[in-house]
């Protein structure tokens, strides 16, 4: 009789640190991932917009161009780090998240930067013999008169899976997996705002995201991703959920991304040149085709 308090007062205390865990941990969960958000801008700047730099910068005779370059090294760096960045950012989203879909997208996401990799590391090459990005393979001086002319189709495949297959599984998955991270960044917590350290984060991550969108040519992909965004955000205003700190930085990145194209675009609206390299109805030239057309030359 005397064991049956004791053991009812114990029962008690265990349920009392279950229940505390999930709490705590949800607001470990909560606070703004400055360390990933930071990790990310990085190595986004240093590894991926960097690499042609770095590649442009350092003497030909460091790297034959028949060997693996700074850039390629930069490239191999950038498809290990940045799904482990992705893993680890969905390991803190404060929900569950569909994990095959997660895997499926790392997966994808790993396979399309390893085929831009080779294509993006030739036609670098190609740039330092002459390629001019602002023209089509065809109608390149160094590639139209090839021969035989078969040569030319195999530039045409290296473009394709540069520039359309590699970019489409590097940044369909990509995007989706913020996505699936932005859903789950909701709270009731009303005054929940985002700290100094995302706000000085908030410039140099938008920029980037503006080179993803122009140089990757996936302007219609990052609009139905925002616009999935503003979706989200309405339905759960409805249900009484505002964005945490972590959704927020997310949400304005797009949002100051946008606005970057946007003058992108109006700056280089009468330029013909590159009006007839891109002649489809949504125009977003790319940065290394005004490099090439404008720059490179002077």
């Amino acid at each position: 009789m005397r064991r049956r308090p004791q053991s009812a007062a114990l029962t008690s205390a265990f349920l009392r640190a279950g229940s505390e865990k999930p709490v705590s941990a949800a607001a470990a969960q909560s606070q703004f991932h400055t360390d990933l958000w930071l990790c990310f801008t990085l190595q986004n700047w240093i590894l991926d917009f960097g690499r042609p730099i770095a590649m442009i910068i350092m003497p030909l005779e460091w790297f034959p161009l028949n060997k693996p370059s700074v850039g390629d090294y930069f490239h191999m760096a950038y498809n290990v780090i940045t799904p482990f960045l992705l893993l680890k950012l969905i390991e803190r989203s404060p929900t569950a998240l569909p994990r095959s879909a997660v895997y499926l997208c790392i997966i994808t996401f790993v396979m399309g930067a390893s085929i831009h990799l080779v294509g993006d590391s030739i036609n670098h090459r190609l740039i330092l013999s002459g390629y001019q990005l602002h023209l089509s393979v065809r109608e390149n001086p160094i590639i139209k008169d090839l021969k035989p002319a078969s040569l030319i189709d195999s530039f045409e495949l290296l473009y394709y899976y540069d520039e359309h297959l590699g970019h489409s599984m590097w940044y369909v998955p990509f995007f989706l997996i913020l996505f699936l991270y932005f859903t789950g960044c909701f709270t009731q917590v009303k005054d929940e705002k985002m700290p100094y350290s995302g706000w000085l984060l908030l410039g140099p991550s938008a920029v980037y995201y503006w080179y993803l969108i122009t140089e990757g040519q996936i302007f219609v992909l990052y609009v139905f991703t925002f616009f999935a965004m503003v979706a989200t955000v309405m339905r759960q205003r409805r249900m009484g959920f505002v964005l945490d700190s972590n959704g927020r930085f997310l949400f304005y990145n797009f949002i100051i991304t946008l606005g970057l194209v946007l003058l992108w675009v109006a700056y280089l609206w009468n330029d013909k040149v590159l009006r007839k390299k891109y002649p489809g109805i949504i125009y977003v030239p790319e940065p290394w085709s005004f490099y090439t057309l404008h720059i490179k030359g002077s």
